[in-house]
């Protein structure tokens, strides 16, 4: 055959029916040199990054990473771990952030809660510090699964004080929440009728008989609760005594007590069992910033 320049046509040689030919027509030249360039980008990758499989190992390639570990500066094989913490401590989106940690740093707390971009930013850093290291204990948003494991930090009641230098020294030097068991100082008879007094002081229906026996043992010195939690029973921030006029309850749990027996017993049981729980101080933990940031944070669950 021949085309209409009167050139013939290469063909492989294979025919069907006669007239139906397979011809030999070059590849396309653009095809072609893609085709080498994946080639020469394919040996340039495997020189570059691990590639190769050999034994229980493999090609480590040329390429390397540098960060910052324990304070000295680590070069490693390119890896995607090694990658990442470079990107972390000098990427273009984390010097953007470092600097505006920076600003958060200088502000003070009024700065930052009267700066609403500044104040974003701080709920947004502070939301990944308090879900790494808070939440745990304080529950997702600061409000734990259930009464009786942590406080609350949603219901602006706060055991050690809530303004901000309170708070800040909260989370700085942790707490040591305690209060002795009386099961055996008093008995059975005697935690009853002072568990009556205190569900009194925040509005229940008790037995009244039972909840002057209870004043006198909660406000003498058989009980000695009033030098935690003062004869008004609003307690002392500064131990950490809890507000038993407010009907928020830390630990025991009245709210979800069905009937007032229940609510009776849940709360002889912490007057009977004592409390001992403690919060760790984060100084040292965590670096001054984010501190402030968690600060900032807390304060803002509870107003």
């Amino acid at each position: 055959m021949a085309d209409e320049k009167g050139k013939s046509v290469q063909t492989t040689g294979h025919a069907w029916d006669g007239d139906l030919q397979e011809f030999n027509n070059p590849l396309p030249r653009w095809w072609l040199w893609s085709f080498y360039g994946t080639v020469v980008f394919a040996i340039i990758y495997w020189l570059i990054y691990p590639a190769w499989p050999i034994a229980d190992s493999y090609t480590k390639g040329f390429g390397t990473v540098s960060y910052q570990s324990g304070g000295k500066e680590v070069t490693r094989h390119w890896n995607t771990r090694a990658e990442l913490l470079q990107d972390l401590q000098s990427g273009s989106e984390t010097l953007k952030q470092q600097a505006y940690l920076q600003k958060v740093a200088a502000a003070s707390y009024d700065d930052i809660a009267n700066d609403p971009e500044m104040s974003a930013f701080t709920q947004s850093m502070a939301k990944v510090l308090f879900a790494d290291n808070c939440a745990a204990c304080h529950g997702i948003g600061g409000s734990p699964a259930r009464i009786g494991q942590y406080p609350n930090l949603r219901d602006d009641a706060w055991l050690w004080g809530g303004d901000i230098a309170q708070i800040e020294q909260t989370i700085e030097q942790g707490r040591n929440g305690f209060m002795p068991a009386f099961g055996e100082v008093l008995g059975d008879a005697k935690i009853e009728q002072v568990a009556s007094y205190v569900l009194g002081l925040s509005g229940h229906q008790v037995d009244a008989a039972k909840a002057e026996a209870g004043r006198a043992i909660f406000q003498g010195q058989e009980g000695g609760c009033f030098y935690c939690h003062t004869t008004s029973g609003k307690g002392l921030p500064s131990q950490g005594a809890a507000n038993l006029t407010d009907a928020i309850w830390t630990v025991a749990d009245v709210p979800g007590a069905a009937t007032d027996a229940d609510r009776l017993k849940a709360v002889e049981a912490v007057i009977r069992e004592g409390i001992q729980r403690q919060m760790p101080g984060w100084k040292g933990r965590l670096s001054t910033t984010e501190i402030k940031l968690l600060t900032a944070y807390v304060h803002s669950l509870g107003s």
